[in-house]
């Protein structure tokens, strides 16, 4: 490296507050950088072809032949003949969901009683698959819940939580997380809509 910087003269002082600068990313950007960074995998759909022929290979490649379905409105990306769909809660068959946010700045996903009904996130299979907009991505989690009060009119969703976490940890033997991990496999298919 310092043979560089002689080579081509670059003062070390200014070299220094190159790395200083803060970069300045969107808010798309943000998002995937920390979703990435915590584990999620992510799929980035332009069109809702490209959501159901990726939902079919996230399946085919884990070999699911079953999915729990939360949202009945996401029947349109999937092929009731090659895949079966339950409403009864199991715990080893994979989530298909929809979400109230994507939160930037942290990551995470953010859902309420609209997508989980009174079920907590524990009690859900370990693998999520979560259908979400671009139009969902927000800075932080206040304007998260903002939104969700925005959205909801009268009849405000409760059992508002996150996934915080994407790489299950089946090594944790800290027995204060027991039955209470908010960690998931997740699967993120992220559709262009703006």
């Amino acid at each position: 490296m310092k043979f560089f910087k002689k080579l081509f003269n670059i003062p070390i002082k200014e070299d220094k507050e190159i790395r200083k600068q803060e970069v300045e990313l969107s808010l798309d950007d943000l998002f995937v950088h920390n979703f990435l960074e915590k584990g999620g995998k992510f799929l980035y759909c332009l069109k809702k072809e490209e959501v159901t022929l990726n939902l079919k290979r996230i399946l085919a490649e884990n070999n699911w032949q079953e999915t729990l379905l939360l949202n009945d409105d996401l029947t349109v990306f999937l092929n009731k003949k090659e895949i079966k769909t339950t409403k009864e809660l199991k715990s080893n068959i994979p989530v298909l969901t929809t979400c109230e946010h994507l939160i930037a700045d942290s990551g995470n996903i953010l859902f309420s009683s609209n997508q989980l009904k009174s079920n907590k996130l524990p009690v859900f299979s370990e693998n999520f698959i979560v259908y979400a907009t671009t139009s969902q991505l927000v800075k932080d989690t206040g304007e998260g819940l903002t939104g969700i009060k925005v959205n909801s009119d009268k009849n405000l969703p409760t059992n508002i939580s996150s996934v915080k976490n994407y790489i299950i940890n089946k090594s944790d033997d800290n027995f204060l997380n027991y039955g209470n991990s908010n960690t998931k496999n997740l699967y993120l298919l992220l559709l262009e809509d703006l």
